[in-house]
């Protein structure tokens, strides 16, 4: 890849220590922008190169999604897979040199990390890597240890993110390295199969699966215009309910086109909106009772929109509840006392379990609920649910 050497250029280097950091700052996501002040003609020649604009300012902006398309489009590889080829570390001369470009990791001097490398080396796993031609791999470990912890990453990203190579971390030597890291980190015993392995990750903020992550949607069209955006725009459409996997939300942005997004937490809510009101449902998003990292986003996604939330009537309902209203500025949704007392009329709920809670947002609710001792199912109130999303339809 000669070609790729013009990244080396002082006309590309801030450009790309910018979309460095800000990768930092998405956990290795492509979004959002970055900008370059007081650039020089050549800085500027690649600003308009990368996003078809040919502006004079003085602080020119770039979306990572422009600068990800560019690389794509005259490389044939994304940003991350980019940044990680121009930072991969050199093959080692020795096992010496292999343990100072670990060292390099910004966790060299704490005594986990120090721990791990000393036990690669008294059992000779160092040794034999560089016997093998493989001895970069505790660079590319270090590099992967660099971005962790994280918040919600898919492995793929962070493979690829720190090493160019999405499928990096998948069942490979250089998994193995980090797995023995990680166990020191965390101080866990070592993992008795692939769901112990999955926690470990999980425990450090990386998702072993993105399709796994799933959130339930109806009436959802999205503003921007690409794959999963239409697909949603002709689900919602048809009135035909669709569920989004965190896969296919990390491929694009996924922004609302509504004002109003209302949240429910029973499948049976959405399934009786989706027969009732079809194409004419307002947004409507169904936690199924978890607040999955796929929901997370779909919502956290949704600047400007009002978020309309509730939950069956119970103790872990209401610190759901709560916890929607001080994330996403979440309105209650039918979640006050009369409303509650109003459900139990027409079933009759199972006792409730665990420990009590407060609702901020209803001092008499959880006063309602343990003199009833009752829990009271949201789709109860399914007539008054549908009236509402009718209405605003």
């Amino acid at each position: 890849m000669a070609e790729f050497e013009e990244l080396r250029g002082e006309d590309w280097r801030r450009l790309l220590a910018a979309a460095r950091r800000r990768l930092d700052r998405t956990g290795g996501e492509v979004t959002g922008s970055i900008a370059l002040a007081y650039p020089s003609d050549e800085e500027l020649r690649v600003v308009e190169r990368v996003t078809g604009r040919g502006e004079r300012s003085s602080r020119p902006g770039v979306s990572l999604v422009e600068l990800d398309s560019a690389l794509r489009g005259a490389y044939g590889v994304g940003l991350r897979r980019a940044l990680a080829w121009l930072d991969r570390p050199g093959p080692p001369a020795d096992a010496r040199s292999a343990l100072e470009a670990a060292m390099r990791c910004r966790y060299g001097g704490e005594g986990w990390f120090t721990g791990w490398l000393g036990g690669l080396s008294r059992d000779g796993t160092v040794s034999r890597l560089v016997r093998r031609g493989d001895g970069d791999l505790l660079g590319w470990a270090a590099a992967v240890l660099d971005r962790l912890p994280a918040r919600h990453v898919p492995l793929p990203v962070l493979a690829e993110w720190a090493t160019g190579d999405a499928t990096a971390l998948s069942g490979t030597p250089l998994a193995g390295l980090v797995m023995r890291a990680l166990l020191l980190w965390q101080g866990a015993p070592s993992p008795g199969g692939r769901a112990a392995e999955f926690r470990i990750w999980n425990d450090a903020g990386v998702l072993t699966d993105d399709l796994a992550s799933q959130v339930l949607v109806l009436g959802f069209h999205a503003r921007e215009d690409h794959t999963v955006a239409r697909w949603l725009d002709d689900a919602a459409a048809e009135g035909i309910p669709f569920r989004l996997t965190l896969q296919q939300l990390m491929t694009g942005p996924v922004t609302p086109r509504g004002t109003r997004i209302f949240v429910c937490e029973s499948p049976v809510v959405l399934r009786a909106a989706a027969a009732e009101l079809g194409s004419g449902c307002p947004p409507l998003v169904c936690t199924e009772g978890h607040l999955s990292t796929a929901c997370d986003r779909l919502l956290s996604a949704a600047a400007g929109a009002r978020i309309h939330w509730r939950t069956d009537f119970d103790w872990p309902g209401l610190r759901m509840t709560a916890a929607a209203t001080q994330r996403y500025a979440a309105l209650p949704w039918r979640m006050g006392t009369d409303d509650y007392l109003g459900a139990l009329e027409t079933g009759s709920g199972d006792p409730l379990e665990g420990t009590r809670t407060t609702a901020p947002w209803d001092e008499r609710l959880p006063v309602a609920m343990a003199r009833e001792d009752r829990a009271a199912r949201e789709e109860w109130l399914l007539p008054t649910l549908l009236a509402d999303l009718r209405q605003d339809g």
